[in-house]
């Protein structure tokens, strides 16, 4: 028997994992009773009325599947429904500014979640312990209460895009909201609050008793009904009830010799093998890591795939995503040629933003079986319903009001995302699995930390703590550790970059890679300095 671990960003949630691994759970068991303590310990990062993407792979039975569990819009949901309320455009260039912000906080923003059936699914198919055991940790921090961390905090007390509803409004938007997270002024309970939510802790403990048929077809969806149809929202108890997951193999990728499987669309796991395809054909560690040549070849391979996601890339079911094309090697072969000539891809900017309200956990177990999973409320919408506790997604904010477009509103849609869980091979060995939050970022992260650990040889946590930087758009963002003499050559050369204050961002990378032998190590991105990996 090897060893096992779970790294995540949650300490709390990380050990919770940890123990059910003790106990004799299997990775798929660890990954459940972590993400439902993350609902409770970081419940505008992630929640039960969620969406995500989660990669499991059991190599004693062959099993190697992503479920995929995007939100999805309610079947009341029209294309022109909300032509007529477009005030502009965020001044970042993306997404839209709606009157009354419908589309981004409050009711109408709430798309179909899928977190719990996916959650449920897992188990039912690749869990060993029992449902009920691995939802009690949950429950226990939400009856006990949990203390505030300095990140949870920092993420509640933060400004959020020009245009788009600030994190505190969604907290304190509900009444429940605003007893659970707040204090009698309003405030946000600050760092070192004990948090107790008494009603989450009540609807937890249904579903450790039920499972998720009272969420989806029993007595918690019937107070869902009642709570949007008397606030005007979208969502009813039939689209609960239709709710259902998609369980695919993986889309596959390679590079530098080893195979890659990630998510498929409306996934992010596209743009990780176009942009690996890509960056193939350059000598990157000879260019020096985070040189300027380096920073300007991978930012241009990022502008290409973000611009192709743009235009290219959404719900399979609604639009016919040329998979085939942008993930062939001659593909990238043209692309990369451009590179090399110097020429500067554009970004169009017409890709809706995503919010970097996401978690992440990845685990291993001591049979090898591997779990890597992203899971989000998105832009949170600040609903709570009265006596349940947990927050739901807000997911309608990212489609265009526009009729007629890729991303357009259409009744059972999902949106695209950047959520990509990936796991590498080497001939068929594990060497790297791993995953991100943060919203439009996630795949540039993930990217740099699969180059960090194939192209420069670093450890997994060398390569998640690296500085990183990014280019969704023309310019290239980079993080406050890359020095400024390193990307001043690219500013002559008309690139416009920016700074961030942060030293770590561009996502939060969970990753455990593994040697020959199949021993794991860890590497917990530490955005806030709470990113945690724990052996077993």
């Amino acid at each position: 028997m090897g060893q096992g671990m779970i790294v995540s960003l949650q300490p709390d949630a990380v050990e919770a994992g940890a123990r059910v691994l003790m106990a004799g759970g299997n990775a798929v068991d660890a990954a459940i009773a972590c993400a439902f303590v993350q609902t409770v310990v970081d419940p505008l990062m992630c929640g039960i009325a969620g969406f995500g993407s989660l990669h499991v792979l059991m190599p004693a039975s062959g099993t190697h599947e992503i479920i995929d569990f995007h939100g999805r819009m309610p079947a009341a949901a029209t294309p022109e429904m909300w032509q007529d309320r477009i005030l502009g455009e965020t001044e970042d260039g993306f997404g839209f500014i709606l009157k009354g912000a419908v589309n981004d906080i409050g009711h109408q923003s709430i798309t179909t979640p899928g977190t719990l059936k996916a959650l449920h699914e897992a188990h039912g198919r690749w869990g060993s312990l029992p449902w009920g055991v691995l939802v009690e940790p949950a429950i226990r921090s939400a009856a006990d209460g949990f203390m505030v961390s300095p990140g949870v905090h920092g993420y509640w007390v933060s400004p959020d895009r020009p245009g788009r509803t600030t994190v505190l409004e969604r907290l304190r938007y509900s009444a429940s909201g605003r007893t659970i997270y707040c204090d009698e002024k309003g405030a946000p309970r600050g760092i070192g609050a004990v948090v107790k939510n008494p009603d989450y802790a009540a609807t937890l403990t249904a579903i450790a008793e039920q499972g998720a048929a009272p969420f989806y077809s029993g007595a918690i969806a019937r107070q869902i009904d009642a709570d949007m149809a008397a606030n005007g929202g979208l969502m009813t108890a039939a689209d609960l009830a239709a709710y259902e997951t998609e369980t695919a193999p993986p889309l596959w990728g390679s590079y530098r010799g080893l195979d890659m499987a990630t998510n498929r669309p409306p996934g992010g796991g596209i743009m990780l093998v176009e942009m690996l395809n890509i960056l193939e054909h350059f000598d990157l560690a000879a260019m020096g890591h985070n040189s300027a040549e380096y920073i300007r070849t991978v930012a241009e391979a990022m502008k290409v795939a973000t611009a192709d996601k743009d235009a290219h890339v959404g719900d399979p079911r609604f639009y016919d995503v040329p998979v085939e094309h942008l993930t062939s090697k001659d593909y990238a072969a043209e692309k990369a040629a451009a590179i090399a000539r110097g020429e500067k891809a554009h970004v169009p900017r017409l890709g809706l933003p995503e919010s970097p309200g996401t978690t992440h956990v990845t685990v291993v177990d001591g049979q090898g079986n591997i779990v890597t999973m992203t899971h989000s409320l998105g832009m949170m919408s600040g609903v709570i319903t009265d006596g349940l506790g947990f927050m739901y997604n807000g997911c309608m904010s990212v489609f265009d009001p526009r009729p007629g477009r890729a991303g357009s509103i259409a009744p059972g849609k999902a949106r695209f995302s950047s959520i990509c869980p990936t796991i590498l091979f080497d001939k068929g060995r594990p060497v790297l699995a791993l995953g991100a939050p943060g919203g439009t970022q996630i795949a540039m992260g993930v990217l740099q930390v699969i180059l960090n650990v194939v192209d420069f040889g670093m450890t997994p946590q060398e390569a998640v703590l690296a500085p990183r930087f990014s280019a969704t758009s023309d310019a290239i963002n980079v993080t406050a550790r890359i020095p400024s003499y390193a990307h001043a050559p690219l500013e002559e050369q008309g690139y416009t970059v920016v700074r961030s204050p942060f030293s770590y961002e561009i996502a939060a990378v969970q990753a455990i890679g593994f040697d020959a032998d199949g021993n794991p190590s860890g590497g917990a991105d530490m955005p806030y300095g709470e990113g945690m990996a724990l052996a077993v």
